[in-house]
């Protein structure tokens, strides 16, 4: 008997890879914000001060717009694993970049048992407090 996967975990599966990978290409990186543009700091306080948009908070009304979300969401780790890899030690480069890619591969093919798996309205957990 085939177990489905939990619906957040293809998606985490991909930033943990990416974590990986980034992590080892910033351990020699200044870990602060040195390097970031005056104007940036000022935009991104802003932005802050501002909190999340509401929009952030409401779920997809139907299957193909959650589905599409979690579509993008699986492209945009990818996305992250691949400039990861690019970052990387060139000599592992390769293997990574095939690991993300059958990473992606496989998240895209589950996306839709994902949707099936999870709660109505979005693929994230229910809160349990």
């Amino acid at each position: 008997m085939r177990q489905t996967q939990q619906p957040w975990r293809a998606l985490a599966r991909a930033c943990v890879l990416a974590s990986l990978c980034l992590a080892a290409s910033t351990s020699a990186m200044a870990q602060d914000d040195s390097t970031v543009d005056q104007a940036v700091k000022v935009k991104q306080a802003g932005e802050i001060r501002h909190g999340d948009p509401s929009r952030w908070y409401r779920d997809d009304p139907t299957r193909p717009a959650r589905l599409r979300t979690l579509q993008k969401e699986i492209g945009a780790a990818y996305q992250e694993a691949k400039n990861a890899c690019r970052e990387g030690a060139a000599a592992g480069r390769a293997a990574c970049l095939k690991e993300a890619r059958a990473t992606y591969e496989q998240d895209m093919k589950n996306a839709p048992a994902q949707l099936d798996a999870a709660p109505e309205g979005g693929t994230r957990q229910a809160s349990t407090q």
